[in-house]
């Protein structure tokens, strides 16, 4: 009878020391969710960070991410070029597919130094100075939402100062001799609502996009 007793004893201890290391040595419960914020195409962003796209296109801060092109609206409010009546367009709006991968998030327009640089809408200059040496007009356009769509015009030299009103039409500078980034002489103009990059030429009417030659019609008395 002693002997069955110790072995049902010391059978016991063993399932206890068992169960003990069990709980002692397994591995903590995670502190945090498994994923945080996940970027189309495979980037991530960790909250709380900055995160500064390559070539200085745009910055995000807190963790959000800009993206160039989306489904963002556009309304046709442009009444003039930026330069010249209808100037050739260099290279046009090439939006990337992924928030960090190569494309063109504007048009580069023809233009001599020296050329008047025209706002294509009415708005209010929201900046005019230099960044990076090179000379830069940004201006909110007027009835274009919240917050408003920003067109910007580099490389010029700055007419006109932060805050001022301005109309279609309206010299708002002129084209620098140096900073640009074409081959040839050109302005880069761009748009974006927020973050967001999007196509400037979706400002401009048809009528202004593809203006032919004038024709005479006929007159019925």
């Amino acid at each position: 009878m002693r002997a069955k007793r110790c072995v049902r004893v010391i059978t016991r201890l063993v399932l206890l020391v068992t169960l003990t290391a069990t709980v002692l040595l397994a591995p903590p419960p995670p502190l945090f969710a498994a994923a945080d914020v996940t970027v189309p195409g495979g980037d991530v962003t960790v909250p709380g960070g900055d995160v500064t796209a390559p070539g200085g296109d745009f910055l995000a801060t807190a963790g959000d991410v800009a993206e160039p092109g989306g489904d963002v609206a556009v309304p046709t409010v442009g009444r003039a070029w930026p330069v010249g009546l209808r100037p050739p367009v260099l290279r046009g709006w090439e939006p990337p597919a992924t928030v960090y991968g190569p494309g063109h998030r504007g048009v580069d327009l023809a233009a001599a130094p020296g050329t008047p640089v025209r706002a294509v809408a009415a708005g209010r200059v929201a900046f005019a100075g230099r960044v990076a040496g090179k000379g830069v007009v940004s201006v909110e356009l007027t009835g274009t939402g919240d917050p408003p769509l920003r067109t910007t015009y580099e490389p010029v030299t700055a007419s006109v100062e932060e805050g001022a009103e301005v109309e279609p039409g309206e010299v708002i500078g002129t084209v620098d001799a140096s900073g640009s980034h074409c081959a040839s002489r050109c302005v880069h103009w761009g748009l974006r609502r927020g973050e967001a990059y999007v196509n400037p030429l979706d400002l401009l009417p048809p009528w202004l996009l593809h203006r032919g030659p004038s024709r005479l019609l006929p007159v019925f008395a």
